[in-house]
C-alpha cells in the first residue's frame, strides 16, 4: 500500500497518508485564492481513518459559499496550510498536494469554481469541470 507524507514549511507539522487519494481537485474559489497566495487551491482526500497527524496546528474555520464549514489546520510556526477537515464530510481529511513536494503526485480530476479561475490557467481537460 502507498504510504505519502505532507508536511508544513518547516516540517514541524506532518500527515501521513495511506492508500490512494478518494478525490484530487483544483479550487479557484476567491477564499482558496486567498488562503493559498496562488490562484488556486488543490487538495487530496482520504479517509480520515488513512491519515496520521504528528505536530502542532493552528485552526482558521470559515464558512465555504455555500454554507460548508471548513476548518484548516496550519503549522503554527510557519504557517503553511497542510490539511483540513470538513463539518458535512467529517470522515474525510483533505491535504493541500503541494505539501507532499511531489511532481509525480496524480492530477486533479475535478475542478471547481471555474467561473472565477484566471484566464491563463489550465486544467486537465479529462477533468470534471463545474462552473
Amino acid at each position: 500500500m502507498t504510504t505519502r507524507t505532507a508536511t508544513c514549511s518547516c516540517g514541524q507539522l506532518r500527515v501521513a497518508v495511506e492508500g490512494e487519494p478518494a478525490r484530487i481537485s483544483v479550487c479557484h474559489c476567491l477564499e482558496c485564492q486567498k488562503r493559498t497566495g496562488s490562484t488556486y487551491g488543490v487538495q487530496a482526500r482520504w479517509p480520515a481513518s488513512q491519515a496520521a497527524v504528528d505536530g502542532r496546528s493552528s485552526r482558521f474555520v470559515r464558512t465555504g459559499d455555500e454554507g460548508n464549514v471548513i476548518t484548516f489546520h496550519f503549522c503554527p510556526d510557519c504557517g503553511s496550510t497542510v490539511y483540513y477537515g470538513f463539518d458535512a464530510i467529517p470522515d474525510v481529511v483533505a491535504i493541500a498536494v503541494g505539501n507532499f513536494a511531489d511532481p509525480g503526485f496524480p492530477a486533479p480530476r475535478i475542478s471547481v469554481y471555474e467561473d472565477r479561475k484566471h484566464a491563463w490557467v489550465s486544467v486537465p481537460e479529462d477533468a470534471e469541470h463545474h462552473h
